[in-house]
């Protein structure tokens, strides 16, 4: 059985921006000329844009899964790496883009507009951009990021002046190609349509655009046969015209029964009003101009049934026009009634005041610092969640095998106020800290980490921070250290006295000091 794609889910993902480059410039008489590693390259885009020669949305059910070229890497000699091609997907105009919760993202309505699905991800920084006076000859790069992920919902609105409204087997197929140049399949069984059918009509100066939408029968609106699928094909048109069969054979059905459960069903549809904006311009489908075209009176029974109903349509306010499909008979009246809807449509819109939007400035906060910490518990165990773009962003571009780089992200967080934020929060050397959401990057909090490192002389691609933490003592080791010092000397001491008291050793004769020449002569004097 043929289908109609008009609604699809689509996956689409943004390039991956290339990695930065290390490299050192080097030349006769120069060997280190300095760092000379280019930047990567970024990720393509994914964007969605109208194209007047697409008209369905098939293309994309049967390959949903898009992805943008990633960016190349950066090279040496200041080379930049190639940027990733850019994926247009076209799309019919009218297509309106939606988030997987429902939430309106883009209507594409023009030629030429377009939606940003997907940004292709940043290339990183190579050594040459990130060197400065402090640090001059950096022995690291920025890594390219993940472009963006996302599932969109695609719906297409077709764009219509007038929609056609009816029962299936009304002749709304044959009254579109009778009107104009279309040509939908026609045949003597209901559903023929399975597909919203699009035609120009030229009335007089005005030309517009009508839509031949499948049949709808009682409760469409509920998901009952093809009207609910399609319904919202109608919600663009500015009028509706009710195409009542009047050579029916069916026995329980009438042109007033069959209006009464249109009528209802479009009472119960539910417009997205969402994709109109604040200003609520849509209006609901049971508000808008409705015309009445009581069709098939080219048959004896169609032309009694049409002149017996159409007093009591009139009555009710509606414009009524007996036409035949067939014979077009009452076509003429009816394009014009079409044209004036849609002539006073367009010139309330042209009278209507241009819209200005405002531009809203968002200014940043004086005291917003760019990141948040949520403090959380793991196994009983304290956690400090940093979120915010730049930590995310930072982290994702760490080469976290090279300590010079991870040291460099010590001093963009601490220069950031990510250290003295955790210690405001109550944070004690060893808590997990965990940046960014579920994927987020673990580590154990280490206060020592301070800035400044880029000014201490060390070996590109290492970080004397890194050499220091694991060699320096703890407080529990000086302390133990401290008390074994301790516990040798007494034992010195000991030994030493219990070795005087044996007897062991003794001072030695020849050892003391012999006394001053005067002190002995006063003795002898003293003796005499």
């Amino acid at each position: 059985m043929a289908s109609f794609v008009d609604r699809v889910v689509l996956h689409v993902s943004g390039g991956t921006g290339g990695h930065g480059c290390v490299s050192v410039h080097r030349e006769k008489f120069k060997p280190l000329g300095g760092p000379d590693g280019g930047n990567g390259g970024n990720g393509g885009d994914v964007i969605l844009r109208v194209d007047p020669q697409t008209t369905t949305l098939l293309d994309y059910h049967h390959a949903p899964h898009r992805h943008a070229t990633n960016g190349g890497p950066g090279m040496g000699d200041w080379r930049a790496g190639k940027h990733g091609e850019t994926l247009i997907l076209p799309v019919p105009e009218g297509t309106v883009v939606k988030s997987k919760d429902g939430r309106v993202l883009a209507d594409l309505v023009g030629e030429g507009s377009e939606y940003i699905a997907a940004a292709g991800g940043i290339g990183g920084l190579g050594n040459a951009s990130l060197s400065s006076q402090k640090r001059r000859a950096p022995g690291f790069a920025l890594l390219g990021i993940e472009g963006e992920s996302s599932d969109v919902v695609l719906e297409l609105k077709s764009i219509a002046d007038i929609a056609l409204v009816g029962f299936p087997s009304a002749g709304k197929s044959s009254l579109i190609a009778a009107m104009s140049a279309a040509r939908p399949k026609i045949a003597d069984y209901p559903f023929t349509t399975l597909i919203p059918n699009l035609g120009v009509v030229q009335a007089g100066e005005v030309r517009f655009t009508i839509a031949d939408v499948p049949g709808l029968i009682e409760g469409a609106s509920e998901g009952k046969g093809l009207g609910h699928h399609f319904l919202r094909h109608v919600e663009r048109c500015a009028a509706l015209v009710h195409v009542l069969d009047c050579g029916t054979l069916e026995s329980d059905r009438d042109p007033l029964s069959d209006l009464a459960v249109i009528e209802a069903e479009l009472d119960k549809y539910a417009v997205d009003m969402s994709y109109a904006g604040s200003d609520g311009e849509v209006v609901p489908l049971n508000q808008r101009p409705r015309l009445i075209a009581l069709n098939k009176v080219d048959l004896p029974d169609g032309k009694d049934m049409a002149e017996f109903v159409r007093p009591e349509l009139e009555s009710r306010g509606f414009k009524v026009f007996e036409i035949s499909a067939t014979s077009h008979e009452g076509l003429r009246q009816l394009g014009f009634a079409m044209g004036e809807i849609v002539q006073a449509a367009r010139d309330a819109i042209a009278a209507a005041p241009p819209k200005v939007h405002a531009p809203v400035l968002k200014p940043r906060a004086v005291n917003e610092s760019g990141f948040k910490i949520r403090r959380e518990e793991k196994n009983l165990e304290p956690l400090f969640r940093v979120l915010g773009d730049k930590p995310v962003r930072w982290v994702k571009q760490t080469d976290f095998t090279n300590e010079e780089a991870i040291g460099y992200l010590a001093d963009r967080l601490a220069k950031l106020g990510v250290e003295n934020e955790l210690f405001k929060q109550g944070a004690t050397p060893g808590d997990m800290v965990v940046i960014g959401e579920d994927d987020g990057v673990v580590f154990d909090w280490e206060p020592t980490m301070m800035a400044g490192a880029e000014l201490l002389a060390a070996p590109r691609g290492t970080d004397v921070r890194f050499a220091d933490i694991g060699d320096r003592p703890t407080r529990g080791q000086k302390r133990d250290e401290q008390v074994e010092r301790r516990e040798a000397k007494a034992v010195a001491r000991a030994e030493l006295e219990a070795e005087r008291k044996a007897g062991i050793w003794t001072e030695s004769v020849s050892g003391r000091r012999p006394k001053p020449l005067k002190e002995s002569a006063l003795d002898t004097e003293n003796e005499e």
